[in-house]
């Protein structure tokens, strides 16, 4: 096995949510969903706490942002993109009921402001990415994926990976000048536990939590594991990594990931883990 590229064991930045989700690190401090927290909140580097939207009754996910500074937050249950603006307004970006019949799941934003959003499929078969435009106009961009989840962007652009959750593999796509996807095949795959939230580094590898392993893992392409992080039995559910220099992975963990079972107790932590190889790409 290639030998570790993380520095100790992770410590806690920040805890109090219910089911923090699609951590984004942006202009100096991380943002996060609490999926069952009905809330997005900023965390800065020495662990403040922020709230910067709540949404009661409508299941915050995955987050990006617009050239103009604003935050695209993923409304998971009305199927909508959200806009909050710098000077904390909010609005309606893009509604995509008319695209998708599911819930909407995680997204990634690429700098020109194009959103690609996962769908959270009833019938696994039939997850989509949707492409959403800057100015809201919205289309599907995949079909027949099995509950896409994670999603970064390369550096360039030019390359999209999705994790497939129940297919347990990340899925790559070309991405053409007018943000088309083609090119789809497999990198990674992880036959064991299924991978959810993650994040690209400067090596090509992908660091992704694995909710019912109950760790984070740095995945090759190809498949080899070269780290995995516990976090204390709790679910790993996402990851980024952010810092001045892009060698601090934010980790999102929680107890359970079911609301009813959550009872809206607040057992969801933010821990922070430095590694060698930074991040790349987007988010």
């Amino acid at each position: 096995m290639t030998a570790s590229t993380t520095h100790g064991a992770p410590t806690t930045l920040a805890e109090g949510f219910v089911f923090a989700e699609a951590p984004r690190w942006h202009a100096g401090e991380l943002w996060v969903s609490d999926m069952h927290g009905e809330a997005v909140h900023t965390v800065s580097p020495s662990g403040e706490t922020t709230l910067r939207l709540e949404l009661p009754g409508r299941k915050p996910s995955g987050i990006g942002f617009l050239p103009d500074g604003s935050a695209l937050i993923v409304s998971m249950t009305e199927r909508a993109l959200l806009r909050l603006a710098p000077d904390g307004s909010c609005s309606v970006h893009a509604r995509l009921e008319a695209l998708v019949a599911d819930e909407l799941n995680d997204m990634v934003v690429a700098p020109d402001g194009t959103a690609y959003v996962g769908s959270y499929p009833a019938d696994p078969p039939a997850g989509l990415l949707l492409r959403v435009r800057p100015d809201g106009s919205a289309s599907v961009a995949a079909r027949d994926l099995r509950f896409p989840n994670g999603t970064v962007l390369s550096a360039d652009g030019r390359t999209l990976i999705v994790a497939e959750s129940k297919a347990r593999r990340f899925t790559a796509f070309d991405v053409d000048a007018h943000g088309n996807l083609g090119g789809r095949r497999v990198v990674a795959t992880t036959p064991d536990a299924a991978p959810d939230g993650m994040a690209l580094d400067a090596e090509g590898a992908i660091w992704a939590g694995f909710p019912l392993a109950r760790e984070f893992r740095r995945v090759l392409p190809g498949g080899e594991v070269t780290d995995r992080v516990r976090v204390g039995g709790r679910m790993a559910i996402a990851c980024t990594l952010g810092g001045p220099d892009r060698r601090t992975l934010f980790l999102t963990s929680a107890s359970e990931w079911d609301a009813v079972e959550l009872g809206g107790a607040p057992t969801s932590v933010v821990e922070t883990l430095r590694v060698e190889v930074p991040g790349t790409g987007t988010p």
